[in-house]
């Protein structure tokens, strides 16, 4: 059986609200688990002492056992320093802007620079009038 320490997502709507729980990697996501350890909240600051709660006793119990966590919970046991903290993912493709974007980026920057040096020669031209 292939145990995942995996995130079940309750609360209301646009209200999120994760518990941390053990579960076999073939039920639902928020259906059957075998344990909660934990919980998450992300509507809370990412300061805050109850935004993360985590029983690390049991966690260590289960990954000793063959669990595998999660992207997310990974990240969770890593900042209690359970296990190593994972090393960062990058998809800089992804996070690229899309091309009419770029375009945008590209003629914004461009006024930008227009604007820049359209001043500086006005102010001369103003200078050399009162002087």
């Amino acid at each position: 059986m292939s145990v995942k320490i995996r995130l079940a997502r309750g609360g209301a709507k646009k209200r999120p609200f994760y518990s941390i729980v053990i579960a076999d990697a073939r039920s639902p996501r928020d259906g059957r688990f075998i344990e909660k350890i934990g919980t998450f909240n992300p509507m809370l600051p990412s300061d805050h002492p109850d935004r993360v709660t985590l029983k690390e006793d049991r966690a260590r119990h289960w990954l000793s056992a063959g669990a595998l966590p999660t992207d997310r919970v990974a990240r969770f046991l890593g900042q209690k320093e359970v296990i190593p903290m994972p090393a960062p993912r990058n998809n800089p493709k992804k996070a690229t802007p899309k091309a009419k974007a770029q375009e945008r980026l590209k003629a914004a920057e461009e006024a930008r620079q227009a604007a820049a040096e359209a001043p500086a020669g006005g102010g001369e031209a103003a200078a050399e009038a009162a002087g």
